[in-house]
């Protein structure tokens, strides 16, 4: 692997290398004649060897010069041998790295990749607590010099996390994509095949640095305590009633930006904004650093699904939280024990408190669109809906969907629906909600630009994600995009598809940054899509269908068609088996010998 001397490895004592310090390698000294050779103390035919010398030295005298020679290098090679041995399995310094090593994967380097600033000019670290009012900063000058040196100490180490390689050509680079196979009896969307490098591979090309952010470089939150609605359609108390005119400010990108972004009552996000979340499961979110996969179940709709096929390393690695409010909770603890830990499986489960909103969907939106809010330290989030089941690693779905394409905000294109018109049409049929509120969205952004989808659009494939499942990683202008995304789910309909394709293109005319859209047939690969708990239940429920009744039928009499058939001798005429009518086929040798008498015709068999 290129770059080892950016990690920080020893280039020699820790593969267990006989490498000099002067990069020659020790060379055999010759041997002179057994006879001109005097023994020494710690040889094998010195004094102090005993019997094992007068040993030695009879060997020698019944073996040729060659086989003396090789008996040496056989000799040395067991030396060298030992000493390779000993230098692999020792304990210090000299140890070989592992996974973790090589990759520089540690919790202090990370911190510092995307690091989140307090008012004070500090990171928020593990050690901060929490107040009701903000962060507990207890003798915080004493602690200032520290964390300023410390920082400044691996400030250059942060660009070398992680390792990124360049490979001349990529695993998947010949992978030719397939449609989904044809089922007749399943007509519905399915999963296509996906190409996925292994764990090991992901991790080796996971990027160096941060994604370039393009203009933004700072962004900042608007909070206050007294807060009025100004407007009709305003939004609500949690997304701080942003104006028409905020709204409209909010897209002009600059290097520095504040803008509304839910938790509008308080500073810290889960203290007292709504949302609220207990002090000990905030610091639990706040030491998440790297990659988290987050999920969400409110008003006991959805049954929790676990992830499966997770390497150890990413279990050790990956945060994997559930968000649940007070009603899922008791719903689960009648089916499930939760530990001390928190923890069910995976997830590591967080109850919300004093929900901003009266609709669950709606409350759903906080932790999918402002994960970024709610884990500050993180670098990459993966968000499943609580439907869904995760069956892919976390870092091969990085891989796959934003490294290896060069993006930062990638989500699915809806399998059916292209055009945010028709979208809303069958959310209207569907019930998804009211449709007044559906017409005024729709009216609204038609009066701002909005258009039936169509080739002229291309590069963009798609105005309606399957908002299922985004994966993204936290730099500014994606951090920028789904804030404004919640705004328009706070102030409009919770319906999300809806709103998606008109923050994108108004980000996208002012700065060279889009959300990538991939398949959907691809998203269905690494997620199993299972019933919603009121709809399983009532399967559950539901009898089983009666099985059909089998009714053992007697053999039909075959006749052929210009037989004429006489009541009076139908039970009494011979019966026709079904295996002898078959063999009597037009193009049979065999020939009908039909004899008709009085005006009738009998068959001879």
């Amino acid at each position: 692997m290129s770059g080892v001397a950016s990690l920080g490895l020893r280039s020699s004592g820790s593969y267990g290398s006989l490498q000099q310090s002067n990069g020659q390698s020790p060379a055999p000294a010759p041997s002179p004649p057994l006879a001109a050779r005097k023994a020494g103390k710690m040889s094998f035919g010195g004094a102090g060897a005993g019997g094992r010398g007068l040993l030695f030295a009879r060997i020698c005298k019944l073996t040729s010069r060659r086989r003396r020679m090789l008996l040496l290098l056989l000799v040395a090679a067991a030396v060298l041998f030992c000493f390779l041995f000993s230098s692999l399995v020792s304990k210090d310094e000299d140890a070989p790295p592992g996974i973790e090593t090589m990759l520089g994967i540690s919790d202090q380097v990370r911190s510092f990749v995307n690091p989140v600033w307090t008012s004070s000019g500090r990171p928020i670290t593990q050690g901060d607590s929490l107040n009701g009012n903000g962060l507990n900063t207890a003798s915080q000058t004493e602690k200032q010099s520290d964390s300023d040196s410390s920082h400044k100490k691996l400030q250059g180490l942060s660009w070398s996390f992680p390792p990124s390689i360049v490979l001349e050509h990529h695993p998947c680079e010949n992978f030719s994509f397939s449609p989904p196979p044809i089922d007749r009896k399943r007509t519905g969307p399915r999963p296509c095949p996906v190409c996925y490098v292994p764990v090991e591979q992901a991790l080796a090309l996971m990027p160096g640095a941060p994604s370039a952010s393009p203009v933004l470089r700072s962004l900042n939150y608007l909070s206050g305590d007294n807060l009025i609605s100004k407007e009709s359609n305003h939004g609500s108390l949690f997304g701080g009633y942003p104006s028409l005119e905020e709204r409209d400010k909010s897209y002009d990108i600059k290097d520095s930006m504040t803008v509304h972004c839910g938790f509008a009552r308080g500073k810290i996000p889960g203290v007292n904004t709504g949302f609220d979340i207990d002090r000990a499961d905030l610091s639990e979110m706040w030491q998440c650093q790297g990659i988290v996969v987050a999920s969400a179940i409110f008003g006991n709709y959805d049954i929790m699904q676990q992830p499966k096929n997770i390497s150890v390393f990413s279990k050790d690695t990956v945060c994997f939280f559930m968000f649940l409010d007070e009603e899922t909770e008791a719903a689960i603890k009648n089916t499930t024990t939760i530990d001390n830990s928190k923890r069910i499986g995976l997830w590591r489960v967080v109850v919300v408190r004093n929900l901003p909103y009266s609709d669950a969907r709606r409350n759903g939106k906080v932790p999918k669109l402002l994960l970024h809010r709610l884990f500050p330290n993180v670098r990459y989030s993966i968000w499943i809906d609580g439907k869904l089941k995760l069956v892919r690693d976390p870092y091969q779905l990085l891989e796959r969907f934003l490294w290896r394409k060069n993006v930062s905000f990638a989500i699915s294109r809806h399998y059916r629906r292209f055009d945010v018109f028709e979208e809303a049409e069958a959310n209207k049929v569907g019930g998804k909600y009211d449709n007044a509120s559906i017409d005024y969205q729709i009216e609204f952004y038609k009066r701002e630009g909005l258009t039936h989808y169509s080739s002229a659009k291309l590069p963009i494939t798609s105005d309606v994600p399957e908002g299922c499942v985004i994966i993204r990683e936290h730099i500014p202008i994606t951090n920028l995009f789904t804030c404004l995304w919640f705004n328009e789910v706070d102030r409009f309909t919770s319906r999300d598809q809806l709103s998606f394709s008109t923050v994108r293109d108004k980000i996208r005319k002012r700065v060279n940054w889009t959300a990538d859209m991939f398949l959907d047939c691809e998203r269905r690969d690494f997620v199993v899509q299972a019933y919603h708990r009121e709809l399983w239940e009532q399967i559950l429920r539901s009898p089983p269908p009666p099985q059909p009744r089998l009714v053992r039928q007697q053999p039909r009499k075959m006749l052929p068609d210009n037989t004429a058939k006489e009541p009076g001798k139908a039970s009494g005429s011979k019966r026709v088996s079904a295996k002898r009518t078959r063999d009597k086929k037009s193009g049979s040798k065999r020939a009908h010998r039909s004899k008709v008498t009085g005006g009738k015709e009998f068959i001879q068999l």
